[in-house]
């Protein structure tokens, strides 16, 4: 009985060896193939080659690159940012959300098949019919702003959201300058 169980253990044995001498063989086949010749730095001092280096990317493929590849709202958010702030009781573009908005039209223009809203919100300050009014202002600012920067105005939808829909909840202007704001959500 022992000469079986020997004879079982050496087997199983072996064919654990033979597998991981296969793995170990496989890895330098898909080593080798992955690192051409051509594409690796040599450290001149062992003849090896330290590690593979990637060709530098034009600056319109990084662009691209970051704009990503499909119209989502990730996307948009990740290049540009989807939203800019307003100062109090104003509907004025300040030169920060110009940028954030120049921005937002060259995505938008990479992307000449979506479609978005551009979302007006305010502070919970006011009357809900003076915020409204404010609101529609502000996405009316925005929406402007992009068609100006050739964003067709098809494209554009406004909606007023006026004190309803505040992003942060709270007392004081560090909350409500953050609910001051203008949104593009994608459609």
């Amino acid at each position: 009985m022992t000469s079986k169980r020997l004879g079982k253990n050496i087997a199983i044995v072996s064919a654990v060896a033979l597998m991981l001498a296969a793995c170990s063989n496989n890895d330098k086949v898909v080593e080798e193939k992955s690192t051409p010749a051509t594409e690796v730095e040599d450290s001149g001092a062992s003849g090896r080659p330290d590690r593979p280096t990637t060709p530098s990317m034009t600056a319109e493929e990084l662009e691209a690159q970051k704009m990503g590849s499909a119209p989502t709202q990730a996307n948009l958010m990740n290049y540009a940012g989807d939203r800019i702030f307003f100062a109090y009781d104003s509907s004025e573009l300040s030169a920060q959300a110009r940028g954030t908005l120049a921005k937002q039209a060259e995505w938008l223009k990479n992307f000449p098949r979506v479609d978005v809203a551009v979302e007006g919100h305010c502070d919970e300050r006011g009357t809900r019919e003076y915020n409204l009014a404010l609101g529609e202002r502000r996405a009316t600012a925005v929406k402007n702003y992009l068609i100006a920067r050739g964003v067709p105005a098809s494209r554009l939808k406004t909606i007023s959201y006026g004190k309803e829909r505040p992003a942060v909840v709270g007392n004081g202007e560090s909350t409500w300058s953050q609910n001051r704001r203008g949104v593009l959500v994608v459609q």
